[in-house]
């Protein structure tokens, strides 16, 4: 099994050099994991060219997940953006994860992990890049969530 660990240089999230410590540290902790490679792309759109070369490098490295952690939302829009054109089982959004396991970002308490309250611990560290994401979006989707748990609407 081959993976590619992708991160995008932000604040904290995915900064320049995650991705390979973290397929360094994968790859001693489980032996025989093969990690296929790593991209860290630049704080900015690529161009055509340089989005054409990680699409062709992710494609020939024969991975079987490509782990992507440039933060919600661009890692989503960039999944959903690529799918079509890479040719990878598996696209896997995992946000922060990569700093959290290589030790550069403080992960919650376990009991307030246990609880739910990881968002509240990120946002008591980092109140300035993510109040919008937690307390806006957050409740945006709530309430939606809320709306057609009740069956008051209905998404495709």
């Amino acid at each position: 099994m081959g993976l590619i660990p992708i991160a995008g240089p932000a604040r904290c999230t995915g900064a320049p050099g995650v991705a390979e410590e973290l397929g360094a540290r994968f790859a001693r902790r489980y032996p025989g994991l093969r990690v296929a490679g790593a991209i860290c792309p630049p704080f900015r759109a690529l161009t055509e060219e340089e989005d054409e070369q990680a699409v062709s490098r992710i494609n020939g490295a024969g991975a079987d997940i490509v782990w992507v952690g440039l933060g919600a939302p661009k890692q989503e829009r960039w999944m959903y953006e690529h799918r079509e054109r890479l040719k990878v089982p598996v696209l896997a959004g995992v946000g922060a994860a990569f700093d959290f396991h290589t030790g550069r970002v403080a992960q919650a308490p376990a009991w307030m992990g246990e609880h739910g309250l990881e968002w509240l611990f990120r946002l008591s560290r980092e109140p300035r890049r993510l109040w919008r994401r937690y307390l806006i979006h957050g409740s945006e989707f709530a309430t939606l969530v809320l709306l057609e748990s009740l069956g008051l609407m209905r998404f495709p």
